[in-house]
């Protein structure tokens, strides 16, 4: 008997240039690959409904049939087409688990290394299929279940095991009373759609064990399992000689197949799949009141992608109470309007400012601000210092909180304990140094690994990256320097401003904040380019260094192009302007004055505008983009445009799910980088500047309502499948989350001291007021300037009126002050004032961290509950294990006896083997078998 006969355990389909071996060696082959046979389908061909796509003589050569040239002419039209099985092989038994496309024309050596990988996948046990009767050619890729046994053990992958007495966790009162008033609410999902998934006990696969699992369950190895299994298979394959010659992401990026990708589970309008059910039910606006299907989402997506969709989930719920807080403090500045003094003051008092600008610029009256100063005070009340402190709470409460939860679903999803194995390097890494001399091995996967000489190589890559990525930093300052001039240049304006000086006080900070948001976006898409250029050049190993690297640098700048502007104002603008004798100057310009009320208004008009306007954008562009992608790919595909000079039949004709797959846009793995970033720069407009703009938090949740929702109708109906991932948490974006957080507590100190008027009227209060009221605080903050005091640069060249005395906004000294060499001089309460505006800073800034660090130090990371429960689940698993061998073992054991008793006659073997008589083997080693 042949070798070969002893592996006849299971069929699959084999290459084409596998049965072109077979016929070169004139006889019928079956290929062996680890304890397994392969017989190609097109073996079996004779009995199937479709002709074969391809057919190899004896001497290796091959004929191609199109469509239109089958001999089965049954199937004739397109819906005859669409009509078979969508998502499988040919002979309609064997489901497609993922499928690589490349194209018909190509390199020899693409060729080659296309030939190569595939033998490779099928010895490891993969079986292959190819698709080739269109100008797109398809291999089809099935994973037997021998397969997923044996690399769901490598890949330690906990699957359920059968456990007779589930011990089912229970919630207590406190629980089920809110789940009762959420369904009363009708925000849970629909039990039918979205059944309640089964309490499971779950352990680490293992073939040994294997009376542990109900492996012939028909979801046992779900779709998400299948598909990781083929993904790590076809990231480990080789294509050529070299140790790092392997894995389908370089032979992407290297153009020898255009794209590899798992199928979605069918298309958007076919009922019953899952897809259609997430499309409806989870996609839609209208069911935005609803909780996510997060589990049905990490089954069909994976849980790197579920994860982000709960994280997205977890912070748009935690800002429902921020929101309500900051909505009940603008009311609260709404409510006491009336009754705020400053605001009062300036409306009804007769004053005469000091012009804004050099020459062109006229007095102007105070009360011209009136709306402006009533608007502020919405912002600017008592309220606000709650809502900061409150804030701050929050978002330490948000990150603990979310630290709890997150155990507690990568629990439910087996990943306790979970953790990166050792990190293959990345295809871009490989490519640009596939000609380096040096290689060493690497200790953990015992390979050779091209080197980067460190001194020579790496650190200047790394320097020359962070100096661009510095400088065009830099560029997002000067932009804003840019911005500053602009403004202050638009106030000298005599042509634009004159009969309407009560309008620049409105239309000055829109349009500034309008050019800042476009120059924001335009240096965003420039530097998004330079950022992975320049990460690139660093030449990191890993997709996780290359990915924090990334992180980092883009995270870096998008801190300074958004925030600076936000920053200017809420601490440089109006600080440091001087007085009306002796103006300091930027360029010859007078620098920016804050009204008379403060530049709360204005920091809130530039803050709303660019985390409103971005918002928009951003929903905008993410919609319209994959949209306007798949309809280029669409045309493009139907059309052949791109193999214009071909007279065939060229068209990629959509009649089943990888050609439809195909056009869509590619699920990259900076997809998900795009929208943590977007949701961790909110993040900041809602924690960093809250004291400006008490409505951020409240914009935030419904942005997050609706992109929750267009996310995920994105993801679902323009983008191919992704590849299921796990990952234990949200990664490096959990801790930009708690540095941005901490530098909130600051920002908002300073915010307070500074920008608002919270300090000026404690200390006008305690210090000033006879009756320790705020009444009188307007004249208290305005200075007096004697107008013949004026230098000629400054004085206004066409007042409307005589005005011998104006005011400004500052505390200094007045023009008739009894000591002339202190005139216009500091007086004493403005250092006061100082002073208290630094203890505030320092109190808040030491208070508020002592709250959050006992908020961290009261709530674990893991609760009490979930961390018994691990225990009590290993506990089981344990004894579910010890019992299950103890009964193998009494099995077996009664087994040999029941043997040894029913044979009749005992055969021996002396140890060289020989067969012994029992009557001759008193002196012989033997064995009953």
């Amino acid at each position: 008997m042949d070798e070969e006969d002893d592996f006849l355990d299971t069929i699959s389909v084999t290459s084409n240039g596998s049965r072109a071996k077979r016929y070169n060696n004139n006889k019928e082959y079956l290929s062996l690959s680890r304890n397994t046979i392969y017989r190609s389908v097109i073996d079996l061909d004779d009995n199937m409904e479709l002709t074969p796509l391809d057919r190899g003589d004896r001497d290796g050569n091959y004929t191609q049939n199109k469509v239109s040239n089958h001999r089965n002419r049954q199937v004739k039209t397109y819906d005859q087409w669409r009509n078979r099985q969508w998502r499988s092989f040919t002979n309609a038994e064997l489901s497609v688990d993922f499928v690589l496309a490349y194209d018909e024309q190509g390199k020899q050596e693409n060729i080659r290394k296309r030939k190569v990988f595939e033998t490779n996948l099928e010895n490891v046990g993969l079986l292959l299929e190819r698709e080739e009767n269109q100008r797109i050619h398809f291999v089809k890729i099935h994973v037997p279940k021998d397969v997923l046994c044996q690399y769901a053990e490598l890949l330690k992958l906990r699957l359920p095991i059968k456990d007779d007495n589930p011990d089912l966790p229970k919630d207590n009162i406190l629980v089920t009373t809110a789940n009762k008033l959420l369904q009363c609410c009708k925000v849970t999902l629909d039990p039918k759609l979205f059944p309640e998934k089964k309490y499971e006990l779950t352990a680490e696969f293992s073939r040994d064990k294997d009376y542990l699992f109900d492996m012939d369950g028909p979801d046992f190895f779900d779709t998400s399992v299948r598909t990781t299994v083929v993904s790590y298979i076809l990231e480990r394959e080789r294509f050529g000689n070299e140790d790092q010659d392997k894995g389908i992401k370089r032979l992407v990026a290297e153009d020898v197949y255009k794209a590899a990708y798992p199928l979605h589970d069918g298309d958007l309008h076919t009922p019953g799949t899952r897809r259609k059910l997430l499309l409806d039910e989870w996609a839609s606006v209208s069911k935005c009141i609803k909780f996510q299907p997060i589990d049905a989402i990490k089954d069909y997506f994976g849980v790197k992608f579920a994860l982000y969709f709960t994280w997205l989930g977890f912070y748009t719920h935690m800002l429902i109470p921020a929101a309500l807080v900051g909505l009940l403090c603008f009311l609260y500045g709404a409510v006491t309007l009336n009754s705020d003094s400053l605001s009062r003051d300036i409306c009804t008092k007769d004053i005469t400012m000091c012009p804004r600008c050099d020459k062109y610029c006229d007095y102007w009256k105070l009360n011209e601000s009136c709306t402006y100063s009533r608007i502020q005070h919405f912002i600017d009340n008592p309220a606000t210092i709650f809502f900061a402190m409150f804030m701050s709470f929050w978002g330490t409460l948000y990150l603990e909180l979310w630290k709890r939860y997150s155990a507690e679903i990568t629990h439910r999803w087996g990943l306790t304990g979970f953790d990166l194995q050792a990190e293959p390097p990345r295809p871009e890494y490989l490519m640009r140094l596939s000609k380096a001399k040096k290689q060493k091995l690497n200790v953990v996967t015992q390979l050779q690994e091209p080197v980067v000489p460190f001194w020579r190589v790496k650190l200047p890559s790394i320097i020359i990256s962070f100096t661009v990525a510095l400088l065009w930093t830099m560029v997002a300052l000067a932009v804003v320097l840019g911005i500053v001039i602009y403004r202050m240049s638009y106030m000298t304006s005599d042509t634009l401003y004159r009969d309407k000086a009560s309008y620049r006080i409105y239309i000055v900070p829109v349009t500034a904040a309008l050019i800042n948001l476009v120059c924001i976006v335009i240096l965003n898409l420039i530097y998004d380019r330079l950022a992975e250029w320049l990460t690139e050049m660093e030449l990191q190993r890993t997709q996780t260094e290359f990915d924090d690297s990334l992180a980092l640098k883009i995270y870096m700048f998008q801190f300074v192009n958004y925030y600076s502007s936000i920053f200017y104002i809420a601490f440089f603008k109006g600080k440091f302007v001087g007085y009306p004798a002796k103006y300091n100057r930027i360029l010859g310009y007078r620098q920016e004055e804050c009204n008379p009320g403060g530049c709360l208004m204005e920091l809130t008009i530039q803050l709303a505008i660019i985390m409103i306007g971005n918002q928009a954008i951003n929903a905008i562009v993410e919609m319209v983009i994959p949209l306007l992608i798949k309809m280029y790919n669409t045309f493009k595909i139907t059309t052949g445009i791109e193999k214009a000079e071909k007279t065939e039949d060229i068209m990629l004709i959509s009649c089943n799910q990888w050609t439809e797959d195909y056009k869509l846009s590619e699920f990259q793995s900076r997809s998900l980088f795009a929208e943590y970033l977007e949701m961790v720069l909110q993040y900041g407009f809602v924690t960093i500047f809250v004291t400006a703009f008490p409505l951020a938090p409240l914009f935030a949740l419904i942005n997050n309502i609706f992109e929750m929702r267009l996310d995920a109708k994105k993801f679902i109906k323009y983008y191919r499948r992704p590849v299921p991932q796990r990952v234990k948490n949200i990664g490096v974006w959990y801790s930009i989350l708690a540095i941005v957080g901490r530098i909130a507590v600051v920002s908002n100190a300073f915010i307070i001291a500074f920008s608002s008027h919270f300090i000026p009227r404690m200390v006008y209060m305690m210090k000033q007021s006879k009756n320790h009221t705020d009444e009188g605080l307007l004249e208290f903050s305005l200075a007096k300037f004697n107008t013949s005091d004026f230098p000629e640069v400054s004085a206004p060249l066409f007042p409307s009126e005589n005005v011998t005395v104006c005011r400004y906004a500052e505390y200094r000294n007045p023009f008739d002050y009894p000591e002339p060499a202190l005139k216009y001089k500091r007086p004493l309460i403005y250092w006061h004032i100082l002073a208290a505006r630094l203890a505030f800073v320092v109190v808040y800034q030491n208070l508020v961290s002592f709250v959050m660090t006992v908020v961290e130090w009261t709530i674990p990371d893991i609760s009490r509950k979930l961390s018994d429960r691990i225990k009590r689940e290993a506990y089981r698993t344990n004894e579910i294990i010890i019992k299950h061998e103890m009964e193998r073992a009494r099995r077996n054991k009664s087994l040999r006896k029941r043997e040894s008793v029913v044979s009749g006659v005992s055969v021996y073997h002396d140890a060289n083997g020989d067969i012994t008589p029992e009557e001759n083997s008193r002196n012989t080693i033997y064995y009953d078998t």
